[in-house]
């Protein structure tokens, strides 16, 4: 299903713990961590595609996660032409998400990354709230802090207010800046 400006439907979720640390999810057989997102199906919902995503791809139900807040609006981000599928019918250029934030009220156990039709994950863990924006491929970061701004409050964080295109691209030593006294 895709919008009439080439956008996919697709709903996204931020799961935090008691300790307001986000589940951080490695993508199948890849080194790319991402938080868990999916497609909405033809009549659904945003709200029951993400249950119906959650389960797929954490294996949690409704009665692990307490609902704490969504974004108002939807979030779009540009595929790079390398990622997009030329032969689609219509085309899609990107996504445009919905972005739930779910508190994890069971213990760990629960996870199962092995629930749906195709697993996405083979590992997880817990991180800092703001650390995905630096780590997920460079495509996605306006998106996530976008999204993690948006939904901080609910949790009694205190928005970072841009994302600098320098703040998260790593340094190589040989450009590691010295100060030499004179």
């Amino acid at each position: 299903m895709i919008d009439e400006n080439g956008y996919r439907p697709n709903v996204g979720m931020i799961i935090v713990n008691q300790k307001n640390r986000v589940f951080w999810a490695r993508r199948v057989g890849q080194r790319a961590w991402q938080f868990p997102q999916g497609g909405i199906d033809e009549g659904e919902t945003p709200v029951e595609a993400m249950y119906r995503e959650l389960w797929e791809e954490t294996g949690l139900l409704p009665e692990h996660v307490e609902l704490l807040a969504q974004t108002d609006d939807w979030l779009t981000y540009d595929l790079p032409p390398r990622y997009q599928r030329r032969n689609g019918v219509p085309l899609c250029i990107g996504q445009k998400q919905k972005w739930f934030l779910l508190r994890l009220v069971a213990d760990d156990e629960v996870i199962s990354l092995a629930q749906g039709k195709k697993t996405e994950f083979d590992a997880f863990r817990w991180v800092n709230y703001w650390y995905p924006i630096r780590k997920v491929i460079h495509f996605k970061r306006q998106v996530y802090h976008d999204a993690l701004n948006q939904l901080s409050h609910s949790i009694g964080i205190v928005s970072k207010r841009r994302l600098s295109p320098y703040a998260y691209q790593k340094r190589s030593k040989k450009t590691k800046r010295t100060h030499k006294r004179t």
